[in-house]
């Protein structure tokens, strides 16, 4: 199926590694440009050398999002360049478990800068260019939102935010015809995951033990399949498509787990 994606510029921020990389990917492969976003240049430059080895076109850019200053200068430069932004993929952030228990007012409001406020502040910066391209927004969430997780207070309140924020800005941009839309991820296998399944006591035990939890095939989403959900939501071919949090994670959230 052709997307119509190509010569699109897509900002993906946290667009170099896991599910940032295979959505930036999976935009390549559909003739766009993806322009990721990202603190760490090494990462952000090997992504674009990935993708261009493979036949796409990307861009990179710099920039530490939780500091609120960057999410301006960041589209500033990519409007300079392109003169137009035609979609937006908020995805950047970290489950850093900030829990109620142990956790601060100054760690609950670090946590909200790394996992909610640049969402808002990518949108709001983007938007008069998406008005002009009628383009769309997909905010990446996760299930800890839905499902609580235990000991990550502020993790859990930014992705009820970005649950929010879908259905609000959806509402907003009505007027414009600009899509927004938020795709929630459950248990997807990433690098992040692997680094932290390796810190338990038993990783191979506790891995084998949460695939079963998953109605689906027992097995963990993959990145591309989350990827794929992402590009067609940003894509013409869900056209009619708003205001919705999908949930690409093999019935996690909504099945009966002992099934």
């Amino acid at each position: 199926m052709d997307f119509q994606l190509k010569d699109k510029v897509v900002i993906v921020t946290g667009g170099a590694k896991g599910i940032g990389l295979g959505i930036s990917q999976v935009l390549s492969q559909e003739g766009a440009i993806p322009v990721i976003v990202g603190r760490a240049e090494k990462d952000n430059l090997d992504a674009v050398r990935m993708i261009e080895e493979r036949g796409g076109r990307a861009r990179q850019f710099v920039a530490e999002l939780s500091e609120p200053a960057a999410s301006q200068q960041v589209i500033q430069h990519i409007a300079k360049i392109f003169d137009r932004i035609d979609g937006l993929v908020n995805n950047a952030g970290v489950n850093d478990g900030v829990g109620l228990e142990h956790g601060s007012y100054e760690g609950f409001m670090a946590s909200l800068h790394k996992n909610l406020v640049h969402y808002y502040l990518m949108a709001h910066y983007a938007l008069p260019y998406l008005i002009k391209s009628k383009g769309s927004i997909v905010n990446i969430g996760s299930k800890t939102a839905e499902t609580g997780q235990g000991n990550t207070s502020a993790y859990a309140a930014s992705n009820g935010g970005r649950n929010a924020l879908t259905r609000e800005w959806a509402v907003e941009l009505l007027k414009y015809e600009i899509r927004v839309n938020a795709l929630i991820v459950a248990e997807c296998y990433t690098p992040l995951y692997e680094k932290w399944i390796q810190t338990l006591p038993n990783p191979e035990e506790k891995l084998k033990l949460i695939e079963s939890k998953i109605p689906l095939g027992q097995r963990m989403t993959s990145v591309e399949e989350i990827a794929n959900m992402t590009v067609f939501l940003l894509s013409e071919r869900s056209s009619h498509t708003t205001g919705q949090l999908i949930h690409v994670d093999g019935g996690y959230v909504h099945l009966d787990r002992s099934l």
